[in-house]
C-alpha cells in the first residue's frame, strides 16, 4: 500500500489532523474541510470518506480497513481504538424506499425523502467484514458488530451482536480495558 505522505495530507484541508496518520493513495476523501482525523489512525486502499453536514471525526488509533465506506449528512463519529473491516458501510443518510418518494441524488430534494440521523462508533467497537450501519445508530463502547451483518438498532456496551437484522449474541469480555490503561501507562513512561 502507498500511503500519502504528511505533507500532502496537510495540504487536503481536513478540519484537523493528528500524527501518524495513514491513509492510502487509493482512498477517496470527499469534503475534507468536514473530516477531523486523530491519531495512530489508518485509513486503507478504496476507501470513500465522504462527509456531509454533519461531518466525519475519527478518533485515535483507529482503523478502517479496504473498501470500506463512510458517506451521508450526518456525523459520523469513530471513537477510540474502533476498527472497521473491509466493505464495512456506515450511512448517516438513506433514501426512503417506502415508494412515498423518489430516490437518489439525482432527483432534485424536495421530490426525495433522505432520512440524515447521527451514527456514533463507541471505543473498543469492531465492525466485522461487509456490514452496514443504517442512519441514527449507535454503536456504545465495546460492542462487537459481526461479520455480514445489517446494524438497524442501536446495540448495547460490550455485547456481540450479529445477523440481518443485527440480534444480541453474547456479552464480549472487558479485558481490554485493563489492557488500554497498561497501554497508555507504557505510553506515557517512554514519553
Amino acid at each position: 500500500m502507498a500511503w500519502l505522505s504528511a505533507t500532502q495530507l496537510s495540504t487536503m484541508g481536513f478540519a484537523s489532523i493528528g500524527e501518524n496518520v495513514l491513509v492510502s493513495d487509493k482512498a477517496s476523501i470527499y469534503n475534507p474541510q468536514n473530516i477531523s482525523i486523530g491519531n495512530n489512525v489508518r485509513i486503507d486502499d478504496f476507501c470513500i470518506i465522504s462527509a456531509g453536514h454533519g461531518g466525519v471525526s475519527i478518533g485515535n488509533y483507529v482503523h478502517v480497513a479496504a473498501y470500506s465506506s463512510l458517506i451521508g449528512s450526518g456525523k459520523i463519529s469513530l471513537s477510540d481504538y474502533s476498527g472497521l473491516s473491509s466493505r464495512v458501510s456506515i450511512y448517516s443518510s438513506n433514501d426512503d424506499y417506502t415508494g412515498d418518494r423518489m430516490t437518489n441524488p439525482t432527483v432534485p430534494p424536495k421530490y426525495t425523502g433522505v432520512i440524515s440521523a447521527d451514527v456514533f462508533i463507541g471505543k473498543h467497537v469492531i465492525i466485522g467484514n461487509g456490514s452496514i450501519i443504517l442512519p441514527g445508530i449507535s454503536l456504545n463502547d465495546g460492542s462487537v458488530i459481526a461479520a455480514l451483518s445489517l446494524v438497524n438498532k442501536d446495540c448495547e456496551p460490550f455485547k456481540i451482536y450479529g445477523g440481518v437484522p443485527a440480534k444480541p449474541l453474547k456479552e464480549r469480555k472487558k479485558n481490554l480495558l485493563d489492557l488500554e490503561v497498561q497501554f497508555l501507562e507504557d505510553k506515557k513512561n517512554k514519553t
